[in-house]
């Protein structure tokens, strides 16, 4: 089947180096020709992971004695054990909130913006409703405090209530017939053709202006198939990544191939973390962190906190309004008229009848599929909630700051001195050479923590050289894991 245009989605490349933990040090492990390196290097990146691991730990345990006051089930009774102020009781949770963007940000999470939101939420995959958060049950002070203290750039519209961060990208894809979405958007189009031809587009316009600037930034986002030739024509932006989106509304359909099998696809944000407040105070001061995978970027809506149950589209009104102007235009003339048609009549209300049964009906479909994505997102695509999402959390931050230390002082041993843009070129040509994985390497934050342990040094040409293995185990020494280690392999 074809398709009426291409369309990507140009997303920044990330920083998080998706390559596993072990697989990295066992591929790199294996570059070393004598089994004494590669015995010193296995030591090294043991040794690095211990460090690092304690580095965060006092960290990690006053984050989470603090989210413990905040927890949802059981941190209101904590709160009131403690007897504290309203003060008190806010500095605590924004000392948490500051702890947890800290290690969102280390973690190589980002927050969802406006423009990304909106690109995402502009086509549809298996959620087909238009779902709204609302916002009457949620806090707006919590988020709004804090931001006002640690201002950001770029933040989205839904901040003061909620925070949704998204790490990593995939693709999902879905095989099938797809009929009835072929037909809808057979129907949408010939509504749409109609509305442009009788000038009615511009009354049923939702929101005039302010949709077409909308529509103008999504541009930025959305590259079409003649965009992307151009822009690999010029090799682009090297931190850029277009990610193909196929859907049923941009094929070009017919009815030969109304019934023939399509395969759509989606791109994916593969973690998002939203973190939120109810404004009840049932719960007291309670936070909720919830951790999901996987997640289409057009169904994103689904993560949102306390959803309002959906109704008819503005689109669908629009349809079922088309469709009453119709019928009722053709029952006044056929009155009008000396000798009515009694069977154009009866024809044109059949039809009319059909169509916004059809309509409701569809929207039924859509609603009983919402309803399963709900039970699917809770069983399937959320992870975590509460303590858990932050365990998630710190255990992604020690793992990617140890793949940072491991890939650029390899380098460094492998290539000798070196600048900081050839050394993250380097490292960032190693992850896709031996790995076949592409990143945007964060060397500035490897580079601090190489020299935090003392391991390089940099000279007058402003370019850095690394010691070797065996020098860099003797200046990290031997740490209390392997200690623990030896004692309970001589217990055995």
């Amino acid at each position: 089947m074809g398709k009426k245009k291409k369309e990507f989605i140009r997303l920044d490349r990330e920083s998080v180096i998706p390559i596993s933990k072990p697989r990295l040090i066992h591929g790199l492990t294996q570059l070393f020709e004598s089994m004494s390196e590669r015995e010193e290097f296995s030591r090294f990146c043991k040794r690095v992971e211990y460090t690092i691991r304690a580095w965060y730990l006092v960290k990690f345990e006053e984050m989470m004695q603090l989210f413990n006051l905040f927890e949802p089930v059981a941190g209101a009774h904590k709160l009131k054990e403690r007897n504290l102020s309203e003060d008190e009781i806010d500095e605590l949770e924004q000392k948490f909130l500051v702890l947890l963007f800290q290690m969102m940000n280390k973690s190589n999470f980002k927050i969802v913006t406006d423009q990304e939101f909106e690109v995402a939420a502009s086509g549809s995959y298996c959620l087909n409703l238009q779902i709204k958060v609302d916002e009457d049950k949620l806090d707006s002070t919590l988020l709004r405090s804090y931001f006002s203290k640690h201002p950001q750039d770029h933040l989205p519209y839904f901040a003061d209530q909620y925070m949704i961060f998204r790490r990593g990208c995939g693709l999902d894809q879905m095989t099938g017939y797809f009929i009835q979405w072929k037909v809808d958007a057979l129907i949408s189009r010939t509504v749409q053709g109609f509305l442009r031809l009788t000038g009615l587009k511009k009354i049923f316009s939702r929101k005039g202006r302010l949709w077409y600037v909308r529509n103008q930034e999504l541009l930025e986002g959305i590259v079409t198939e003649c965009e992307e030739d151009e822009y690999d024509d010029n090799d682009g932006d090297e931190h850029s990544l277009l990610i193909e989106r196929i859907r049923v509304q941009n094929m070009d359909l017919s009815i030969c191939n109304l019934f023939s099998k399509t395969t759509i696809q989606e791109p994916t944000f593969e973690k998002i973390i939203i973190v939120y407040r109810l404004h009840s105070t049932k719960d007291g001061r309670a936070i909720y962190v919830k951790h999901f995978k996987h997640i289409p970027m057009a169904d994103m809506e689904i993560v949102l906190p306390e959803k309002k149950s959906p109704g008819l589209t503005p689109s669908d009104w629009v349809k079922l309004l088309v469709s009453a102007a119709i019928g009722l235009v053709t029952v006044i003339t056929q009155l009008c008229q000396t000798k009515a048609n009694i069977k154009v009549l009866a024809t044109v209300c059949s039809a009319v009848v059909a169509y916004c049964a059809k309509i409701y009906f569809t929207f039924q479909a859509n609603l009983k599929d919402y309803q399963s994505l709900i039970v699917q997102s809770m069983y399937d695509k959320q992870l975590d909630s509460g303590r858990g999402t932050l365990l998630h959390l710190c255990d992604d931050v020690i793992q990617q700051e140890v793949k940072e230390v491991i890939v650029a002082f390899f380098v460094l041993i492998k290539y000798g001195k070196l600048s900081r843009q050839d050394l993250d070129q380097k490292c960032e040509e190693l992850l896709s050479d031996q790995f076949n994985e592409k990143c945007n390497f964060d060397i500035d934050d490897a580079i601090h923590k190489l020299e935090k342990l003392s391991l390089v040094y940099k000279d007058e040409m402003e370019q850095y050289s690394s010691v070797d293995v065996g020098k860099a185990n003797e200046f990290i020494r031997i740490t209390t894991e392997e200690i623990v280690t030896i004692a309970c392999q001589g217990d055995q």
